[in-house]
Order: C-alpha cells, then sequence, then structure tokens
C-alpha cells in the first residue's frame, strides 16, 4: 500500500514573521471518451446587477481606493472597467491609480508606522481577532465577490473566505509570540540578545486568482509583528481587497495601517521600487515579474519574498491505488480551473497503470461541470480574461502539433467567452510547451514513463520550479531535487 506524500512547498511570502505552506494533491488518466462536456444547468445563475446591488448595500462594493482614512478616487481622474469574467459585463469602475497615488498611500503607511509598531504585541492581536470574525461574520457575501470578479465556483470562493481568514486568525495568536533571542557569547563579560522588530512598511503585491487568500497571508504576519502595508491587488480583482481594507477598518485597525491602490502597474510597482520608505516587498506572481521585482528592489536594498509560477509534478507509479491517484489528480488539477500556482501541471503515470488511470481519469474530468460560478453545481468557472484562453489554446496546439493525443476536451466550451473544455492530453513529449511552462488553465497532460529514475529525471527536467510533488505508489526513495 501506499501514503501519498507532498515534497516540496511554495515559499510563503509574508512579511519580518515566518509562516505557513501550501499543500497539494494530484493525479491521472486515459483513453478516448465522449468529447461533449456537461454545462452545469443555468436557471439558478445570478446577475452581475443584481450581485453587485445586493454587495453594494451591504457596504462592501467599495470602488474608490484607500489611502489613510479616505476612500479616493486616482489624482487624474482616470478610472478602469472591472469585468465579470463569466459574462463580460462591467461590475463597476475603479480609479486608475498611478505613482503619485502610491506616493502617498507609502506617505500614509509610513506616518501610521509608529503608532501601530508601538502598540503592545496583545493590542495587535486582540484588533487582528476582532478582523477575522468580521471576514467569517461576511464569508457569504465576500464569497459572492470572489465568485464576481475572479469567477470561481461560488462554493469555492466561500472556502477561500475560510482559508483566507485563517492566516488572520493565526496571526493573530503568533503577534503575541514574537520571541527574541539569547546567543552565548564569546567573552565572559558579554551578553548577546536579539531583539525583533517590525521592518517598516512593506508593499504586498497579489495576484488575481486568490483575491482574499493572498493579501491576507501577506498582510497578517506584518501587521501581527507591527508593519504596516501598501496593498497592490490585481487590477483584475480588486473588489475582493477593498472589501477585506473595509472590514478591517471596521475592526479598529487604524486608518494608514492598510492602503490600497490598484490601476497602473508598471507605475505602482516603479513608485513602490523606488520608494526608500518601502523596506520590503512581498509578491505573489509570474516569474518574469518576480524578477523585476527583485532586480527593483536592489537599488534601495528591499527585503524580498516572492512566490512565483512553477511547474509542479505529479507522478503515479504502478503499484497506486487507483481511486486514491484519479480523485488527488482531479482535485488539484481542476482548482479554480487550473488557475493555481500549485497544482498539478505535469501528470507522470508509469507504464503499467497508464491506460487504466487515463481511461478513469479522462471518465472523472467528463463528469465536471463547467458553468457561471453562481449556477448550481458548476465545478468549473471561466479564465480569468481573453489572453489566459489564448495561452491555453496555443499550448494544446503546440502539443497536438507535435504529436499529443486530445483524450477530452481541446477546445472552447459552447458557453463560449473563456470558458474552456476540462481537457486531457495524452502522448506529451518534453519538447512540448505544456510540459515545460505553467498552462494556468484546466489542462491534464499525461506523460509516460518506465523506471523511477526516469520520472525524476522528467520531474526536475523544467525551465520553471517545480513547485511540489505528489507522488502516488510506494517506490519513491530518491529525492526530487526541487529547483
Amino acid at each position: 500500500m501506499r501514503v501519498a506524500v507532498s515534497v516540496g512547498v511554495s515559499t510563503p511570502p509574508v512579511a519580518t514573521m515566518r509562516s505557513s505552506c501550501t499543500r497539494r494533491i494530484m493525479a491521472v488518466s486515459y483513453r478516448f471518451v465522449s468529447m461533449h462536456m456537461a454545462a452545469a444547468p443555468l436557471s439558478r445563475t445570478l446577475s452581475t446587477e443584481s450581485v453587485a446591488a445586493r454587495l453594494t448595500s451591504a457596504g462592501l462594493l467599495r470602488t474608490k481606493g484607500l489611502i489613510g482614512p479616505n476612500w479616493i478616487d486616482a489624482r487624474d481622474g482616470k478610472t478602469m472597467p472591472v469585468h465579470n469574467p463569466s459574462t463580460g459585463e462591467v461590475i463597476a469602475d475603479v480609479p486608475f491609480m498611478g505613482s503619485k497615488d502610491t506616493e502617498d498611500a507609502i506617505s500614509s503607511a509610513y506616518d501610521a508606522f509608529p503608532a501601530w509598531s508601538k502598540l503592545t504585541a496583545t493590542e495587535r492581536s486582540q484588533l487582528l481577532r476582532k478582523w477575522y470574525d468580521l471576514l467569517m461574520a461576511n464569508k457569504e457575501e465576500i464569497g459572492q465577490l470572489i465568485t464576481l470578479e475572479q469567477g470561481k465556483p461560488l462554493k469555492e470562493a466561500i472556502g477561500e473566505v475560510n482559508y483566507g481568514a485563517s492566516f488572520i486568525e493565526y496571526f493573530a495568536e503568533e503577534a503575541k509570540r514574537v520571541y527574541g533571542d539569547i546567543i552565548p557569547p564569546t567573552l565572559n563579560d558579554r551578553r548577546i540578545l536579539v531583539l525583533k522588530q517590525p521592518v517598516g512598511v512593506i508593499a504586498a503585491i497579489t495576484p488575481w486568482n486568490f483575491p482574499l487568500a493572498m493579501i491576507t497571508r501577506k498582510v497578517g504576519p506584518a501587521l501581527a509583528c507591527g508593519c504596516t502595508a501598501v496593498i497592490k491587488p490585481s487590477e483584475l480583482t480588486p473588489f475582493t481587497a477593498l472589501a477585506a481594507v473595509e472590514l478591517a477598518l471596521q475592526a479598529g485597525i487604524p486608518p494608514g495601517v492598510l492602503n490600497v491602490v490598484m490601476g497602473d502597474a508598471p507605475a505602482i510597482g516603479d513608485a513602490l521600487m523606488a520608494s526608500t520608505r518601502v523596506r520590503k516587498i512581498t509578491f505573489t506572481g509570474s516569474t518574469a515579474v518576480g524578477k523585476k521585482l527583485m532586480a527593483g528592489a536592489a537599488g534601495t536594498v528591499k527585503k524580498v519574498s516572492l512566490e512565483l509560477g512553477g511547474n509542479a509534478p505529479c507522478i503515479i507509479f504502478d503499484d497506486a491505488d487507483l481511486d486514491v491517484a484519479v480523485k488527488g489528480t482531479l482535485g488539484s488539477k481542476f482548482r479554480n480551473s487550473g488557475q493555481t500556482c500549485v497544482c498539478a501541471n505535469r501528470i507522470l503515470v508509469q507504464d503499467g497503470i497508464y491506460d487504466k488511470f487515463a481511461a478513469a481519469f479522462s471518465k472523472a474530468v467528463q463528469n465536471l461541470q463547467v458553468g457561471d460560478g453562481f449556477s448550481e453545481g458548476a465545478t468549473q468557472g471561466p479564465l480569468i480574461n481573453d489572453a489566459a484562453i489564448q495561452k491555453v489554446e496555443s499550448f494544446v496546439q503546440d502539443a497536438v502539433s507535435k504529436g499529443a493525443d486530445v483524450l477530452l476536451g481541446g477546445k472552447r466550451h459552447s458557453l463560449g467567452r473563456t470558458f474552456y473544455e476540462p481537457t486531457v492530453l495524452g502522448n506529451i513529449s518534453s519538447d512540448m510547451i505544456v510540459s515545460r511552462e505553467e498552462v494556468f488553465g484546466p489542462v491534464a497532460p499525461l506523460m509516460r514513463f518506465k523506471t523511477e529514475e526516469e520520472a525524476i529525471s522528467i520531474a526536475n527536467d523544467t525551465n520553471a520550479g517545480s513547485i511540489s510533488s505528489i507522488p502516488f505508489g510506494s517506490r519513491l526513495d530518491k529525492e526530487l531535487h526541487l529547483h
């Protein structure tokens, strides 16, 4: 028998305090099955307008940036629309902020730092706990907001609220446990003490795929140890961030401790990098942007925490429990329609079980229901925008042109827009883009291997870091060298 073991974790981008991990699971499958993909019933789908109106009445659909105590527009008055990816409808316009707005936000956080950092750990802990309580009390509404602007199914969105709020809960307690150290001296007349102090203003740059959890995972530890923050959410999903900080203000966290700017990403990023008042950058996103931020941070010698893209393998051996492997791989690969940095990106299946696994996996994938995140039974929402679906299409086309078999899906869904059929590809080789780069979509590529040594070699042969690996089987006794 076997136990599934997770090897490697993504680096948690936190400020000053360290924390956390990312867990994962995975699996695979094969064989041709019907190309008709299930669509979730739309009879109970809520309209963008009705959901937005409900959230507005609850005071959680904020449409302006937050600097200090003030909800403000961009200095130059520019705005940008935020769309519902399921329908293409505009939810609302938000400020298109730039460098000057960012400098104002930095100044606000800088001015708030002395008073916030001087609060006792217990006082900060109590405020964070109140924030957590408010997040949980409003989890249905915040879940609706996530589905509205990001597209993931409502059940999954509410799950993200639970997950995201848990970081605030955790660091509310850890705030009281920022211990120092006593180091044995080399001289008898000396005593060496280490005190841990907040670094100052931190900048948190977050992605669109987990618009709440990626914020709370960053600012939770930052606030707990006494830092203040400037948050730059994705321009695709700013509303969740704005709702979260609204609840933070309601919890009693002082104005200026949290600030939110969005809009012109390059201009905002440049302002954050150039400021000597920003002492740490924490970022989750693409490797390309991470490299730019790391280079930009060097000029002012900022601390940097980066959680970047990966190319995680899932390895299934001949002696794996087929049902466990299929269920685990399905949950990992198709979470958030594959738009997760810890998804199984390459599914390595040993020769002896390949055909059985591919058939069982394809059957399971076929049963996934695609639809608007508010529709009953939907488990797969849309991709975030046109660029995302075009990327997925290009990866699939490249694989097919080089000999891959489309076992299931392989095309846009009949629902239109950015819906893509959950896809299984067979006969994948290492020269295909889908095996070397992060697809970030509902595409499961199956790669055949014969020996354990070959599996390890394939797993480590990637241009991107292998964020994690999930082996299913009992014979993996060698370490995967995760970059």
